[in-house]
């Protein structure tokens, strides 16, 4: 094994940590002579030896796990192939029961999120933490402890390096999820703040806040370089379109306003929800031949479908809207309360949402209907995440659980 000079360094550093932990004083000294190390040992190497040694345990399970499966997977596809072992991305879908349940949080989860990169889940409750997961076995990872109040939305950076928290205690911290430091904290809403998402490019964010408008911030400096006014109410959640040009709010005001990135204009008041809208999605490219079929567009040639978006309300319902044109192409009706979280699928031919009548329903958007439902969990569903490359969908509840679901 070759190892770096600075990680030999450390590795002697961590040697002798131990050496003193354990009151091995003669072999402490030699080690230090014959290792060249000329400065005490720094608290920085408190216990590192052991945590290394306890992760590679880890590690060593791991692999065996995953070999495991990869046996018993390759014995499944050796034989005969049905058809629900061939299904592809695009039919991927999560049935019961779930594969882990998972507990630790002290009251209701507010939202669960997906590493873009790594195994992990990383779910934000009103306990005020932040907790991070393995989700392919289930183990309890890290708790990231900072806000005062309840931790009311997370977001990663399309590389996974940062994530961002938004609280009720009216900060937005940013996290580096290599070493789980909070690396800055922002202040400038003046009051509760709802939700926050990275811009595309991943150097600004986004956030709104119960202060009844929507910011922009410049992580390099910590500054809020836009504020977008307009709404008369709670701004309940705000996302960026995926070239990064718009910004779609919703608000206790039951309306959906577009707002130009670049001008901080109002590009459309989209107005049909009848009650509170909870949340907002914009349909990634894969979804929007689904949509424009679902919804009858007609297909010009050299003309451009989109963009859309999807809403989903205390009024029940879920909502697709032609922004470009400013109109509901469509309303998806089943749910029995409000409509908390709604979410296209990788594939982009199912919508999936997740609401207070403790269900997350998988919507067939070509024929508008709810093809599948899920009873998931025994209270207020508040928040899902679908796996953009692997088979998991994972559930957030007010029951203060998890639940990660495999899909087949």
């Amino acid at each position: 094994m070759v190892l770096t000079e600075r990680q030999k360094e450390e590795l002697n550093y961590a040697i002798a940590d131990y050496l003193k932990s354990q009151g091995f004083d003669g072999a402490l000294e030699v080690f230090k002579r014959d290792a060249q190390l000329t400065n005490d040992v720094d608290q920085k190497f408190s216990g590192l030896l052991e945590k290394k040694w306890t992760s590679v345990i880890r590690l060593q399970k791991k692999v065996m796990e995953l070999e495991s499966k990869l046996l018993e997977v390759e014995k499944e596809t050796s034989q005969a192939g049905s058809s629900r072992r061939t299904r592809t991305l695009t039919e991927w879908l999560p049935r019961p029961p779930q594969r882990y349940e998972l507990t630790g949080h002290r009251m209701p989860i507010t939202r669960v999120r997906f590493h873009p990169v790594f195994s992990l889940i990383v779910s934000s409750s009103e306990d005020a933490t932040v907790k991070v997961w393995d989700y392919e076995t289930g183990d309890f990872e890290k708790t990231l402890k900072g806000h005062t109040d309840a931790v009311q939305d997370i977001a990663f950076d399309n590389t996974g390096k940062f994530l961002a928290s938004c609280s009720a205690d009216m900060t937005i911290k940013l996290w580096d999820f290599h070493t789980y430091d909070c690396v800055r904290t922002l202040h400038g809403h003046d009051h509760n703040i709802s939700s926050v998402s990275f811009m595309p490019t991943g150097d600004f964010l986004v956030s709104s806040s119960r202060d009844k408008t929507v910011k922009m911030w410049e992580l390099a400096t910590g500054y809020c370089v836009k504020t977008f006014q307009g709404h008369r109410e709670w701004v309940r959640r705000a996302r960026v379109s995926p070239d990064g040009s718009l910004i779609a709010s919703c608000s206790n005001d039951q309306t959906i306003m577009i707002w130009v990135v670049a001008t901080k204009e109002c590009k459309a008041e989209l107005r049909d929800h009848d009650h509170v809208v909870e949340t907002v999605q914009w349909a990634p490219l894969v979804a929007v031949p689904y949509i424009a079929e679902a919804a009858d567009v007609e297909v010009k040639k050299g003309s451009q479908l989109g963009p859309y978006l999807a809403s989903g309300s205390r009024d029940k319902t879920v909502k697709i809207w032609d922004v470009h044109a400013g109109v509901c192409l469509f309303t998806l009706t089943g749910h029995n309360n409000w409509v908390r979280e709604v979410l296209f699928h990788p594939g982009g031919k199912y919508l999936v949402s997740a609401a207070d009548d403790k269900t997350v329903r998988i919507w067939d958007m070509k024929n508008k209907r709810c093809m599948k439902t899920l009873e998931a969990h025994e209270h207020f569903v508040t928040s899902l995440d679908f796996h953009k490359t692997a088979p998991y969908v994972v559930t957030g509840s007010v029951d203060t659980t998890m639940k990660v679901w495999e899909c087949r």
